[in-house]
């Protein structure tokens, strides 16, 4: 069974979606599209901007979202998915490329998400880092001893681990991680602390947006970031989906998931086409890999 992946903010690239945009008509009038609905030129900043420009979250997510969809249309013909997973942003592709969403309210969704999530990070000073080398268990135990919020944000793969919360918090996460035998503990050059309670401004404003898009029962189940199960329901999906800001992505447990309900391909669709199935490999090296 094929389960498709779709990957998040970190997987973009100077460039993304050119090769798309000129050699395919209707990808190239889903751009115009995208311009239109977002009111400036995200084609141009995903074509010719620097590293930084897409770096900015407001850019970012638009920009991954519209790179996975338009590959998803190049690859129409053999687009078959048995069930879909994204990760963080990449869910809100997961559940387009499903059928849950269509494309503009997919895309007005994910700008939404964006701005508040941009707009959070500039209440309070937030931060997140990486930690390679140490269990789950140890990273969860080690978040709760310190005085401060900090927390799992995400579970990536097995030894790989990104926490989320306050500078201070996550600062003396660092050094606790160090201590107890980290491969490499760093913090991330983020906007803020993702998928932490620092998010709930943005869960707030987010969810006025999934309330008013039109949610329909997606071809194939969605493996959500949330609880790692999948649902077809678009009451789940909504609830599942803004519970998602505030709550830790669970990769590594979705991926097993996939597997033990009969995945044995695992495509990632957009970006640099890496990410996702390199977290896949060192989940379950045996499963067979491919990108689009």
């Amino acid at each position: 069974m094929n389960a498709y992946l779709f990957p998040g903010q970190g997987s973009q690239f100077p460039g993304m979606g050119k090769d798309l945009f000129d050699t395919n008509d209707e990808v190239s009038n889903m751009f115009h599209q995208a311009n239109e609905i977002l009111g400036y030129d995200i084609a141009s900043v995903m074509f010719y901007g620097s590293e930084e420009d897409l770096k900015q979250t407001r850019i970012t997510q638009p920009a991954m979202f519209l790179h996975s969809i338009a590959s998803v249309v190049a690859a129409k013909e053999k687009f078959f998915p048995a069930m879909v997973a994204g990760h963080s942003l990449g869910e809100i592709s997961a559940l387009t490329a499903a059928g849950a969403l269509d494309f503009e309210s997919g895309l007005r969704l994910v700008s939404a998400r964006a701005l508040a999530m941009q707009e959070a990070c500039e209440i309070e000073d937030s931060t997140m880092a990486a930690i390679l080398g140490l269990s789950d268990e140890a990273v969860e135990l080690i978040c709760s001893e310190i005085d401060g919020p900090v927390s799992p944000a995400n579970y990536n793969c097995p030894g790989q681990i990104v926490i989320s919360g306050s500078k201070e918090g996550v600062t003396a996460a660092i050094e606790k991680c160090q201590e107890k035998g980290a491969l490499k503990a760093i913090e991330l050059k983020v906007a803020g602390a993702f998928h932490s309670i620092f998010m709930e401004p943005a869960q707030q404003k987010l969810a006025a947006a999934i309330r008013d898009s039109q949610f329909s029962q997606p071809v194939c189940p969605v493996y959500q970031n949330v609880n790692a199960q999948p649902s077809v329901d678009p009451e789940v999906l909504k609830a599942n989906l803004l519970a998602q800001l505030t709550a830790p992505v669970k990769w590594t447990q979705t991926i097993r998931q996939m597997i033990a309900d009969g995945a044995d391909k695992f495509i990632e669709v957009g970006g640099n086409g890496r990410t996702l199935i390199t977290f896949v490999k060192r989940i379950d090296r045996t499963k067979a890999t491919e990108s689009i």
